[in-house]
């Protein structure tokens, strides 16, 4: 998993409250059982005209334009902006994780769904929440400056633009931050004890030879 330190981005605004995983990875994307490609299908419904199916070639389908992401002002977007209670809906890791191979590093919301919310951060995906007043401002001030831009501090745990003129701090778990900042999934956290691992294996192994025929 990717550190997260420090990130600037341009900020795409999804002015939807109650965005469900559904929306952000449709059901048919779930029947594949790697865990990267889904990006490509991230919002796929309101992304494109047509009906998408696993396999099939996104940069050939017709797209709509009025999706913010299909707008060219928000290209290269890694900040999305949205409204209460995002990523409600079931409890499918595809959701982080097709946010995440998209290209989008942190979201802010006023509240996320508390599932949606846990998984992101075992995808490197940072959630942010901010309340509903300070969401409204940066609403607005997405629709007044085309490529707008925020950056996100987590160790100081402040999102703002680098003139200061926007600030806000936002509160996230000790232990979160500390796994965000190293880079550091469920896999990694186990395997900084990869050396005590393998001794326990081997002493083990040791007292119980016969198990060595059965591995």
């Amino acid at each position: 998993m990717d550190k997260f330190t420090v990130h600037e981005g341009v900020v795409a605004p999804l002015d939807r409250a109650n965005v469900d995983t559904d929306a952000i990875i449709p059901k048919q994307f779930l029947k594949s059982i790697r865990r990267t490609g889904f990006g490509p299908n991230l919002f796929d419904e309101w992304r494109y005209l047509d009906h998408g199916e696993p396999g099939q070639d996104c940069s050939t389908r017709p797209v709509n334009p009025d999706f913010v992401l299909n707008q060219p002002r928000y290209a290269g977007a890694s900040i999305l902006l949205a409204r209460k209670n995002f990523g409600c809906g079931s409890s499918r890791e595809h959701a982080p994780w097709a946010l995440q191979q998209y290209g989008f590093r942190a979201i802010v919301a006023p509240s996320f769904a508390d599932i949606f919310f846990n998984n992101c951060y075992k995808s490197g995906l940072l959630p942010i929440v901010l309340d509903e007043e300070a969401v409204d401002g940066l609403f607005k001030a997405v629709e007044s400056n085309p490529g707008f831009r925020l950056t996100v501090d987590l160790e100081q745990q402040r999102i703002g633009t680098s003139d200061g003129s926007i600030s806000y701090g936002f509160a996230i778990d000790d232990f979160r931050k500390y796994c965000l900042l190293n880079g550091l999934d469920d896999i990694g956290l186990t395997l900084r004890h990869a050396d005590d691992i393998r001794a326990f294996e081997a002493r083990h192994l040791a007292a119980q030879p016969w198990l060595a025929n059965t591995i």
